[in-house]
């Protein structure tokens, strides 16, 4: 994700007390993550208010929380530092994540992208000798959270999320079945992009500084989180199995594949081939994304509507998560810099829940000086508490904003996702602490 100054550099932006601008900044930060905990009340409010419906419901978009927060930010920065130093730290932060999700997120969720994933699925759904809708759900769940390692996270969530959507939650789930579904989801999709060095947000901020390739991945972090994966899918699917057998088939038989050409398919999966092979690349990856517009609509026929402000509001909420989490240096590494590796492991899954996994373990490639043991029980921690809030992982925005409208009022509470998130993530903990 971004990369954060260091907090000298902070310093010299305020001719105030040292480190006035990054108290303020955590003072904001907090206050946004409780928002995020009480878009519900705002929800209400519409309903009460309905001269101001309008205003609450924004105010209730969770997606709005962070962006919303450092705006507030940057209007008290420019009243102390002034227009300059307030444009030099705008500059300074690396939006290249929020533009690579919002792009990953519409091509991933094109019809003929989601055509394809779908007929793997079900070919392998009819291999496993249970009921398909159990083995759909499951595969949703395990096998597509997975491949997250190899076309990205973002797109991983994407497609598991549209796809559980269109199969299952279309269909009136239980509340309970719904939590579940997205707790395992979150999780999964954290752990799930390990098995490569490029394409868990968390992994890549420290890859290169640590010299972790795809065969060290593997070995220490890939085997693991598959196992934690499957266990996990198997034992919500197991739970859940009367339910998902009741209300799954019906909507797993109306998911037709449709008559999209084979050229269109490999065309937009060439599209996001492509955008993953320069994912840091913000000039080619928005240059191809134009194209791939150009393309949509020369062959609109065979398109549906594409989820194009899904990914802004997603966008919206990790720029904002980028604006404010730059100046959170100061209090995460003093958490970070000196505690023993297994203290390490589980602070940092805690962090993670109320940071971004990937500032979490940047800031912990700035420590000189630390051990393998360190290394692994940061990054451990940072992908084990991936799946606790919507702001614990990149990802986790996109499934979000594509599941939410399903819940009672529209709303996912907090509460309930953490609850929910909960026993996927101690089987995540079991697997990295004890395997």
């Amino acid at each position: 994700m971004q990369a954060i100054a260091t907090r000298s550099a902070y310093q010299a932006m305020t001719s105030l007390a040292p480190n006035s601008i990054e108290v303020i900044a955590a003072v904001i930060f907090a206050v946004a993550v409780l928002h995020t905990f009480s878009t519900r009340i705002f929800s209400q409010l519409a309903i009460l208010q309905p001269g101001h419906a309008g205003l609450w419901h924004l105010l209730g978009e969770v997606e709005v929380v962070f962006g919303l927060w450092a705006l507030v930010l940057m209007v008290i920065m420019f009243a102390i530092t002034g227009k300059d130093e307030t444009v030099h730290y705008l500059d300074g932060r690396n939006y290249t994540e929020p533009m690579f999700v919002f792009v990953i997120m519409v091509i991933a969720a094109s019809k003929p992208i989601l055509q394809a994933v779908l007929a793997l699925v079900r070919k392998l759904a009819h291999a496993i000798p249970i009921p398909d809708a159990l083995a759909v759900y499951f595969l949703c769940l395990s096998l597509v959270p997975m491949l997250g390692s190899f076309i990205t996270e973002p797109a991983a969530m994407t497609l598991a999320a549209i796809l559980l959507r269109n199969s299952f939650f279309t269909n009136h789930l239980s509340a309970r079945l719904q939590y579940a579904s997205l707790g395992v989801l979150f999780v999964n999709v954290s752990i799930g992009g390990t098995l490569t060095s490029f394409a868990a947000p968390p992994v890549l901020m420290v890859a290169a500084t640590w010299g972790w390739d795809t065969p060290f991945m593997l070995a220490h972090f890939g085997w693991k989180a598959a196992i934690a994966v499957l266990v996990n899918a198997a034992a919500v699917t197991w739970f859940f199995r009367k339910e998902i057998v009741e209300k799954g088939p019906a909507a797993v038989k109306s998911e037709a594949p449709g008559s999209v050409p084979a050229f269109v398919v490999g065309v937009h999966m060439a599209f996001l081939a492509a955008v993953v092979a320069f994912a840091h690349h913000p000039v080619i990856f928005m240059g191809m994304f134009l194209f791939f517009l150009g393309f949509t609509h020369a062959y609109q026929r065979h398109q549906d509507k594409l989820i194009l402000r899904e990914g802004l509001m997603v966008a919206f909420f990790l720029a904002g998560l980028v604006t404010l989490g730059g100046l959170q240096q100061w209090w995460l590494e003093a958490t970070l810099a000196q505690v023993d590796s297994t203290s390490l492991y589980y602070i940092a899954t805690t962090l993670t829940a109320v940071t971004d996994n990937a500032a979490l373990t940047y800031l912990g490639s700035l420590v000189e000086g630390v051990t393998p043991e360190f290394k692994y029980a940061l990054v451990a921690g940072a992908v084990t508490g991936g799946g606790l809030t919507v702001i614990a992982n990149a990802p986790n925005p996109a499934g979000f904003s594509i599941l939410k409208g399903y819940f009672r009022d529209e709303a996912i509470s907090p509460g309930g996702l953490f609850a929910a998130a909960a026993l996927p993530t101690c089987v995540a903990i079991l697997a990295f602490q004890l395997l």
